[in-house]
C-alpha cells in the first residue's frame, strides 16, 4: 500500500494515509498524455488574432506615382503591403471550430498518471481540513508553506466539491454545485504567488503537471480515487 503524509496547518505532521496500490500504478501512454496536454493549451486559444488586408485597410487607394516613364517599377495603390500603414500579406484571422476534442476515458486516465507521478515522487500530499481558517489569514497559509519548503515552488491546493446527483433513463450524472466551504482559503491564498486552488473535479491535468507540489484534502483525495478510480476500470 503506497502512503501519503498528513499535515496540519500548522506544518506539523500528523499521520499517514493509505493508498491503494491500484490507483497509483498505472502505466498510461506517453504519447497519450502529450496529446491531451497539447489539447488543453489549444482549446484555451481564443482564436481572435486578426489583420486587414490591403482592401481592408483604411488608406489612400491612389496611384503612388504614374505608370511610366519615370524607370521604376509599377505600383497601384498606397494600400499594398509594401507601403507603409498598407495591408498585412497572409496575416491570421480569426478562427471558429477550432475545439479539440478530448476523449473522456484518456482524459481521466492521463489526470490519474500525473497524479500518480507525484504521489510516487512524494509530491503530493494531505492536508488534514481548514476548519482553523475562520477568517482570511494569509500569514497562516504562508507559514504552512514556508514549515514544508514550498515558499519558492508552484503549489497547487485541491479541495472537495459539493455534488448534486441526476440520474438520466441512461446513466447517472453528478454536477459540481459552488460552494463556500473553502472561501476562506482561497482569499488567504490568491496573494501568495505561485500557489492556485481548484476543486477536485475541475482540476486539469495541465494545472497537475504544472505544480511542483500538490496539496489535497481528505475529502478531495476520496473524490479523486472516486473520480478517476473506478470509473476509469468501467
Amino acid at each position: 500500500m503506497a502512503t501519503l503524509k498528513k499535515y496540519q496547518l500548522n506544518g506539523e505532521q500528523s499521520g499517514e494515509i493509505a493508498i491503494d496500490d491500484a490507483f497509483v500504478n498505472v502505466n498510461a501512454n506517453s504519447q497519450m498524455i502529450k496529446d491531451y496536454i497539447v489539447a488543453l493549451r489549444t482549446n484555451a486559444r481564443q482564436w481572435s488574432a486578426n489583420t486587414k488586408g490591403r482592401s481592408e485597410v483604411n488608406h489612400s487607394t491612389q496611384k503612388p506615382h504614374r505608370q511610366k516613364g519615370l524607370g521604376r517599377s509599377r505600383q497601384g495603390s498606397l494600400a499594398a503591403p509594401q507601403y507603409r500603414g498598407g495591408g498585412r500579406v497572409f496575416g491570421p484571422k480569426p478562427k471558429f471550430d477550432q475545439h479539440v476534442r478530448i476523449n473522456r476515458k484518456e482524459r481521466r486516465l492521463a489526470i490519474r498518471q500525473l497524479l500518480a507521478e507525484k504521489m510516487k515522487a512524494e509530491n503530493f500530499i494531505v492536508i488534514e481540513g481548514t476548519d482553523g481558517l475562520n477568517a482570511p489569514k494569509t500569514k497562516s497559509m504562508a507559514g504552512f508553506l514556508k514549515a514544508l519548503n514550498l515558499s519558492n515552488k508552484r503549489v497547487l491546493f485541491l479541495g472537495e466539491s459539493c455534488l448534486e446527483v441526476f440520474k438520466t433513463e441512461l446513466r447517472e450524472e453528478k454536477i459540481t454545485v459552488y460552494s463556500d466551504k473553502y472561501h476562506n482559503l482561497q482569499l488567504s491564498l490568491r496573494n501568495i504567488p505561485r500557489v492556485a486552488f481548484s476543486l477536485a473535479p475541475n482540476a486539469s491535468g495541465y494545472d497537475v503537471a504544472l505544480a511542483n507540489t500538490i496539496v489535497a484534502t481528505e475529502g478531495a483525495l476520496a473524490q479523486l480515487q472516486e473520480w478517476l478510480g473506478e470509473r476509469t476500470q468501467q
